[in-house]
């Protein structure tokens, strides 16, 4: 009877992964394309301003990235993490009082956070005078920003990504409407400064943070009176005095700092070493350098990160749900969620990297127009698969911080980076624009070495099961990419007397048709092959397999 109740709640602990999964995916999905869709009338706009304008705009939303989760100082994670161990516990109460005291604490980060970036951004401007007011325009929103974070956090402790994930859009929605509404006053109608035109596009970072936190405020008050049942009818046995939960808040959130900022301290590697390895290696002038700078870190940056949030959603709903069981002290079901979120993972990042690389030449004109064409194709193209390494680091991480290891995953992370230092300024003399992609690749591939291997000795990762769904997934996303290229080959050549396929509308019809053909592919073959059974169960995929009327 033990074993079918460990059963059952194995299974609901898997649907509850997969529905968490869904909601934060679909709500970063949605945040990540629309941020990306922005980019085509903003660059239209800016004209011939426009690399210049999206380097200095990167620059400065490159540090605030880092700064920002500074300022959150992990404890959105830390804080789902601590309310799905009292939760287990049946302590409702207590994590109530943990959101309500890491809320203060995140209120007074916030606004030091926030002082110390304006204040310092005259010597984080990297010899270059216009991001400065860019990053003054940013530094607004790091002082609500952690605020909203946290509150995000709390509804992740229960296993409630809706919320999460419905702010996170409706931050985009606003963010992006500010940004366009501004954007096109000043450079189509004011005929404007350019500078100012960019500042007010990072501003409506604020902006959009003032929206998403008052729809998660919505959802709070809709939702009171459950957390008030569930704190009512907790045991009430555990006292957690005020100052111990402080400890316990700052104690969980700093690891989750360095992990978190991993992908932006990454970045910061490029930004502050690709401008001077690039001028001392190459005779390139400083307008093309911040062309190439532009071209690989914004450009490709921007659309390599709607397919790295495939991952990072799955990344937020593992943590809690590793906590569970870990605070359970069952070893097995932790190694099923371990097995399960790495399946969960290659499920969806690797036919959306390998895709994304196939279409990447009318996908970069759809979004970036014509300009450095050629270039700009192909490092979107390789960027998009050093993408899957982006994204293996952000799950494995979380796993290890869902298992309260947090300390040796940043001992690892700092390996990784160690690696990625001494790489970094050789390899972009040897591959120019190339080299900063290769060693975040190599970087993030040993950090992820080393997590994977530590997990292996403490829990025994059912490499078998997860070696069998890789063979097929990988199959099938090879097919997805080889499809999708031979789709956009002929594309081009049948519909160049129709339309003009380097326009944007012509790309935007040869994207369309390859992701779609590629799509339909890889969901008949994933359902037809049975890899879907791994991440949507053998009841739900048999369902989709007879509406599909797909044999078996």
């Amino acid at each position: 009877m033990s074993n079918n109740n460990q059963s059952t709640e194995s299974s609901e602990d898997q649907s509850t992964m997969l529905a968490g999964s869904t909601w934060m995916t679909a709500g970063s999905i949605f945040s990540r394309i629309l941020g990306a869709i922005y980019i085509i009338p903003w660059s239209i706009w800016f004209a011939d301003k426009y690399f210049r304008a999206n380097a200095i705009y990167v620059q400065g939303y490159n540090v605030y990235a880092t700064l920002l989760i500074i300022a959150i100082a992990g404890i959105p994670s830390a804080i789902a993490k601590q309310v799905a161990h009292y939760n287990a516990l049946n302590e409702y109460g207590i994590g109530v009082k943990l959101y309500k005291r890491g809320l203060s604490l995140s209120i007074t980060i916030g606004i030091i956070c926030a002082g110390v970036f304006y204040y310092c951004a005259p010597f984080l401007d990297n010899d270059d005078a216009n991001v400065i007011p860019v990053m003054h325009s940013l530094a607004w929103a790091i002082m609500i920003i952690p605020s909203m974070s946290i509150t995000r956090g709390f509804f992740q402790g229960y296993q409630d990504m809706a919320p999460s994930a419905i702010s996170q859009f409706g931050e985009q929605v606003v963010r992006v409407a500010y940004m366009l509404v501004t954007a096109y006053i000043i450079m189509q109608v004011m005929h404007g400064n350019w500078v100012t035109a960019v500042s007010q596009s990072t501003f409506a970072a604020f902006v959009g943070a003032v929206a998403g936190f008052a729809i998660l405020g919505w959802y709070y008050m809709r939702r009171h009176h459950y957390y008030r049942s569930l704190v009512i009818n907790s045991n009430h046995k555990m006292k957690v005095p005020t100052m111990e939960l402080y400890h316990e808040i700052i104690q969980q959130s700093i690891p989750f700092i360095i992990l978190g900022a991993g992908t932006s301290i990454f970045q910061l590697i490029d930004q502050y070493t690709f401008f001077r390895a690039m001028h001392k290696f190459t005779d390139y002038s400083s307008i093309e350098v911040n062309d190439l700078y532009a071209i690989f870190a914004g450009n490709a940056g921007k659309l390599i990160m709607i397919t790295i949030s495939l991952s990072t959603s799955i990344a937020i709903t593992v943590v809690p749900l590793l906590s569970k069981s870990y605070t359970r002290h069952d070893k097995a079901e932790t190694r099923q969620q371990i097995t399960s979120a790495l399946i969960l993972f290659e499920f969806v990042m690797l036919p959306s990297s390998l895709g994304m690389a196939a279409v990447a030449g009318p996908l970069n004109r759809l979004f970036y127009g014509v300009g450095h064409q050629v270039i700009a194709a192909n490092v979107l193209s390789f960027y998009s698969l050093i993408a899957i390494t982006f994204g293996l680091f952000a799950i494995v991480s979380a796993m290890m911080q869902g298992i309260s290891q947090n300390k040796r995953a940043v001992k690892y992370f700092f390996v990784g980076t160690l690696v990625k230092v001494i790489l970094q300024v050789p390899f972009i003399k040897f591959f120019g624009t190339f080299g900063p992609m290769i060693t975040s690749g190599i970087g993030f591939i040993v950090t992820s070495g080393l997590i994977l291997h530590s997990m292996n000795k403490q829990f025994g990762i059912n490499y078998d099961q997860i070696a069998k769904a890789t063979n097929g997934i990988l199959l099938c996303s090879v097919l997805v990419y080889v499809e999708a290229l031979v789709t956009v080959t002929l594309s081009n050549r049948y519909l160049a007397p129709l339309m003009n396929i380097d326009g944007r509308v012509g790309s935007f019809v040869v994207t369309m048709i390859a992701v779609i053909i590629a799509g339909l592919t890889y969901v008949y073959c994933v359902f037809k092959s049975h890899l879907a059974d791994y991440v949507l169960g053998n009841n739900m995929s048999d369902s989709i397999r007879a509406k599909l009327r797909i044999k078996a």
